[in-house]
């Protein structure tokens, strides 16, 4: 006995079936450039419709891609971040594109330009530094890190600017790092992240001037909640 669940499963099976493409199979490149005409034709008339579609442009992209048409993949991220240019996936994807063919400083250009527009954007900036760490440029990631730092970002980018200091052997860099923390978000957060640096690095002296200054600034009332989250 046939179910009524049996029956809406197999019609849910074969309108899937119906609505998988065939597969093109394509002799030469006449037939080739022909298929393309027909695809890019297609997302045109997609962004005609919506030319606000962020999956429009996301796929028109990811497809050129697919065909190793990096200049016209390019050419549709321009027109997605023309069209709306705070758009962070946009920059993402596009930087990413460039990134994925090691064009390194074409995909710098496109960080540059993301965070210009949208400096308040945490996830730009930390995937422009984490490019710049990747490929090994720790003057560039440090430049990274100190214009965002300009912005005066919620506490957990600093603390990525010391750790990225302290990791490269830059002891006194972090320190001026967590310096201008305490001076810019002068939290019981950000004053502890620096006491306890100072006693990571087996200073006790430093450590305790560190807390005596915290216990003077925080009784004075200058304790600053941790602002914005850098996210807008």
């Amino acid at each position: 006995q046939i179910t009524a669940e049996q029956l809406v499963q197999e019609a849910a099976d074969r309108t899937e079936r119906q609505n998988v493409a065939p597969r093109r199979t394509i002799a030469d490149e006449d037939e080739l450039q022909e298929y393309r005409m027909d695809k890019r034709k297609q997302f045109e008339d997609a962004l005609r419709r919506n030319r606000a579609s962020v999956p429009a442009y996301l796929k028109y992209a990811m497809w050129e891609e697919s065909q190793h048409e990096l200049d016209r993949a390019r050419s549709v991220y321009e027109r997605a971040v023309d069209e709306d240019p705070r758009n962070v996936t946009f920059w993402l994807k596009y930087a990413e594109l460039e990134m994925r063919h090691r064009n390194s400083n074409r995909a710098r250009n496109v960080w540059d330009r993301a965070v210009h527009i949208l400096p308040r954007q945490t996830q730009l900036w930390y995937k422009y530094a984490f490019m710049e760490d990747v490929l090994g440029n720790y003057v560039g990631e440090r430049l990274v890190f100190a214009r965002w730092m300009q912005w005066n970002p919620a506490e957990p980018a600093w603390l990525a600017y010391a750790k990225f200091e302290l990791r490269v052997g830059q002891v006194a860099r972090a320190r001026s790092v967590y310096e201008r923390l305490v001076a810019a978000r002068p939290s019981v957060s950000a004053w502890l992240r620096y006491a306890r640096f100072e006693e990571a690095q087996h200073d006790t002296a430093r450590a305790r001037d560190v807390y005596t200054r915290a216990i003077d600034a925080l009784s004075n009332g200058s304790s600053g909640g941790d602002g914005d989250d850098g996210s807008s």
